[in-house]
């Protein structure tokens, strides 16, 4: 059980919990010297680019921070760039298919980061300070080791949690990690401590029936079943966002129309009475299964479903939902699967989403 100081709390995996213990907030910022910024986020992107393949030939992080360190002089960024690529690389591992034949990644851009840690006062490469309608940024050249400085603008709601990150930041009570990228412009993305962020922007949910909503997450469309303590079904629904799966749909349109889905489905059921929703804990699949279809294989490789999830359980934690994700082991493709589609007459999602409920109820049960 993991929780926060807020009432409202997650279960699940520790693979699961590791990848919620920050947020990201974002902001555009405008550095003075855009040539020094720009030259670290290219040196650094290429760290991460020459480090696959030798990653994926088992080389070890000690000789890649040996080989690398000439191209980027500075072991926080090295080790925050090799500790990137070695992500990129097992998620090429992950996506090998049937014939064992590897995906290769496609790395577009250049961008920069430098992992946090409170003993370094938050971030030893990267500092900030809270202004008047902006946040002063500071960042570490490693090639001269001055700061060159920036303005970043992440919107006036956030100043006071930047700047109370900033106060703990500074008793090395907590740390912030820092992405920069270049896509149009520079944008930095603060990771903040997920019990700071909610502190700030959760708001409180009346107490409910103690119901549990079950989730099946999928590429065109949004199943939930709700259940009682005892594991009969209140009610079920589904939430259609079909258009996204056509040829060429614009991703960032489709992204969207999903996490409105997400948003209008938790609204509905905060008002039905529900405390717990239940997800599927993606943190534990290693492998992604593909079929004979071209278009199935493109719905697959198209869609970000632990994006959509992480989204999710956020959002859920916002509202004041307790959220549990269970393993989605026999979820799909089992005999008990099989048996509720026919039982129920539910299609095979809608079955997905009962069972993930039931599991959800069950693990609450365990822990008590």
């Amino acid at each position: 059980m993991f929780s926060y100081q807020t009432t409202n709390k997650i279960i699940g995996s520790k693979e699961a919990l590791d990848n919620f213990q920050f947020v990201a907030i974002n902001g555009k910022v405008i550095f003075h010297d855009k040539e020094r910024i720009t030259r670290i986020a290219r040196a650094y992107s290429q760290v991460v680019k020459s480090a696959i393949n030798p990653l994926l030939e088992e080389k070890s992080i000690e000789e890649l921070t040996k080989d690398l360190y000439p191209i980027m002089p500075n072991y926080i960024y090295l080790e925050t760039a090799l500790k990137q690529a070695n992500t990129i690389v097992e998620g090429l591992l992950d996506r090998e298919d049937e014939k064992g034949e590897m995906v290769h990644a496609k790395i577009k851009g250049f961008w920069f980061a430098s992992r946090g840690n409170k003993s370094d006062r938050g971030n030893r490469n990267v500092k900030f300070h809270v202004m008047d309608d902006h946040v002063l940024i500071k960042v570490r050249d490693p090639w001269s080791k001055e700061w060159i400085v920036g303005r970043a603008y992440f919107g006036k709601e956030y100043l006071s949690l930047v700047k109370e990150l900033e106060e703990l930041s500074n008793k090395r009570e907590e740390g912030y990690g820092v992405i920069i990228t270049f896509k149009h412009y520079p944008v930095i993305h603060m990771q903040v401590p997920l019990w700071l962020y909610l502190k700030h922007f959760s708001s409180p949910k009346p107490t409910g029936y103690g119901l549990f909503a079950g989730f099946d997450l999928n590429s065109d469309r949004l199943n939930v079943v709700v259940v009682d303590r005892q594991g009969e079904i209140i009610t079920f629904k589904t939430w259609w966002y079909t258009e996204v799966v056509s040829h060429d749909y614009p991703k960032e349109r489709a992204k969207a129309l999903r996490l409105n889905a997400l948003s209008q489905s938790l609204e509905f059921l905060a008002k039905i009475g529900v405390d717990y929703v239940v997800f599927e804990d993606l943190f534990v699949i290693k492998r992604r299964k593909f079929t004979k279809s071209k278009k199935g294989n493109r719905k697959i490789t198209k869609f970000a479903k632990r994006q959509l999830l992480i989204h999710g359980v956020i959002k859920a934690l916002r509202l004041g939902f307790n959220v549990i994700l269970v393993n989605p082991k026999g979820t799909t493709n089992s005999e008990e699967h099989e048996r509720i589609m026919k039982e129920r007459g539910f299609d095979r999602h809608m079955a997905s989403a009962y069972l993930v409920a039931l599991k959800g109820l069950k693990t609450l049960n365990d822990c008590k």
